[in-house]
């Protein structure tokens, strides 16, 4: 076990190997999954699909089929998440089914580039709208994004019940929220009278490569349905908390995703809905009940998500830094926990300054935001993980089997490399570049490798 020094005692190991107390609830893992998946692409991406596809059958099933992508996914990795319910999540998976190397692999993504884009990111939507309350430079942004990942770092490093209270409470007004705005949608006027919904009944056909394109947007709305893993090493019960979890939260997203792409069709033409990029806003001020402060209210939701999706991704990113750390992959100092508060506080720290950087030099999060496909890879080798550990490990107790295995784990690898092998085909720069980031991670593998073997016999 890799601990640092005095902080070895801070908590006995328990029958899985974790040093941190299980205090995450069935209820808080749930608003992990929730307020992960829903952050800023509802508000942004059904204009998008709207603009590749012309109509809503064809967009609300490229909704629906993207969720049901997410959902097996869940399904199956809910499996692997019962039977090791460790630290660090997918890094523990693919440790079990492949070895260190793509475990590592997985780490270096995260540690380059995943977690700072995901926390700067997030950050940076929270910063740009709360200028609608309260009016910032584009250098100021930087700086409250800066802090708003501060400040959420802190209430993570004072503990994970903290962190779980702000997430329950911040996750449920999101969701209660956007859910009203879906219904209320059915409510918009035009002309004196309800409109007419000529979007459902407008034909044409859609090819199947511009249906996978679009649902390239979905599935990035749909990201983030197997955060909650990373965590496994604190969550109570969890052979039975984290496949409910992981299950019931994605499918809330998707009842939720469903109905707000509901309502947008039916208050805006398929035109008006591809020329609005803020289309919750454009949606929001034509609602009867806002009056005119339609734009205020999705400023204010957006504010709630992104609170949501920030601490969410503080919560869960940190702890694939402690895994690597634990297990020998990383600094040991890495691995720290925090003897007052049982936080894996050396993690959070570190990504905390990972996310600051993001925001605080434009160079890099330029760089960063061509990585969005970075993790879609290991997503792949971790379900693809469910039959590896079948084979390898038939004795592992496995108090939660996929449901539908071995068909539902195949519809999500079908899925997923139709999607990546589509984005390499369509956007070759990027796609390669992301394909860069993982692989300039194989030298430092074993760079460490050599370091940590000529550090041993130092000593």
């Amino acid at each position: 076990m890799a601990a640092s020094g005095p902080e070895s005692p801070v908590t006995q190991a328990d029958a899985w190997g974790e040093r941190m107390p299980r205090t995450v609830g069935p209820w808080s893992a749930a608003a992990v999954v929730v307020g992960i998946t829903i952050g800023s692409g509802i508000f942004r991406v059904p204009a998008t699909i709207a603009g590749q596809l012309h109509t809503a059958q064809a967009a609300l099933l490229c909704w629906l089929l993207g969720g049901l992508v997410a959902l097996c996914g869940a399904l199956s990795v809910a499996e692997l998440a019962a039977a090791l319910p460790r630290s660090g999540g997918i890094f523990a998976y693919l440790l079990e089914s492949y070895g260190p190397l793509p475990a590592f692999l997985f780490g270096w993504t995260e540690l380059a580039v995943v977690r700072a884009a995901a926390l700067g990111a997030t950050a940076t939507i929270f910063a740009e709208y709360l200028g609608y309350f309260v009016p910032l430079t584009a250098q100021q942004v930087r700086y409250v994004a800066a802090l708003a990942i501060v400040l959420i770092g802190t209430i993570n490093y004072i503990g994970v019940r903290r962190a779980a209270s702000v997430m329950s409470v911040a996750t449920l007004a999101k969701y209660v929220a956007l859910l009203g705005l879906g219904l209320l949608a059915f409510t918009v006027v035009r002309g004196g009278a309800a409109p007419a919904p000529p979007a459902f009944t407008s034909g044409g056909g859609v090819s199947m490569s511009l249906f996978a394109t679009a649902l390239i947007p979905i599935m990035w709305a749909y990201d983030g349905w197997a955060d909650l893993s990373f965590m496994g090493g604190e969550v109570a019960n969890p052979q039975r908390t984290l496949p409910l979890a992981l299950t019931l939260g994605t499918g809330c997203v998707m009842l939720v995703y469903l109905l707000v792409n509901l309502g947008f069709w039916y208050a805006l033409p398929a035109a008006q809905m591809a020329a609005s990029p803020l289309i919750a806003a454009t949606v929001a001020a034509r609602i009867p009940a806002f009056g005119g402060a339609g734009a205020a209210v999705i400023a204010g939701l957006v504010l709630l998500s992104t609170v949501s999706g920030l601490n969410g991704s503080m919560m869960t990113g940190p702890r694939v830094l402690f895994a690597m750390a634990d297990r020998g992959l990383l600094f040991r100092s890495v691995g720290r926990v925090s003897p007052r508060f049982h936080s894996p506080s050396a993690a959070i720290w570190l990504a905390t300054a990972l996310g600051c950087a993001y925001v605080l030099e434009n160079d890099f999060a330029q760089l960063a935001a061509r990585f969005i496909l970075g993790i879609w890879p290991f997503y792949v080798l971790t379900i693809a993980g469910v039959y590896v550990l079948r084979r390898k490990r038939p004795d592992l107790p496995r108090p939660y089997r996929t449901w539908g295995y071995p068909i539902v784990p195949a519809i999500f690898l079908v899925a997923s490399l139709g999607m990546l092998g589509n984005a390499l085909l369509t956007d070759p720069r990027d796609t390669g570049a992301t394909v860069l980031v993982i692989v300039a991670g194989i030298p430092m593998y074993y760079a460490w490798r050599w370091f940590t073997a000529r550090s041993g016999a130092a000593r």
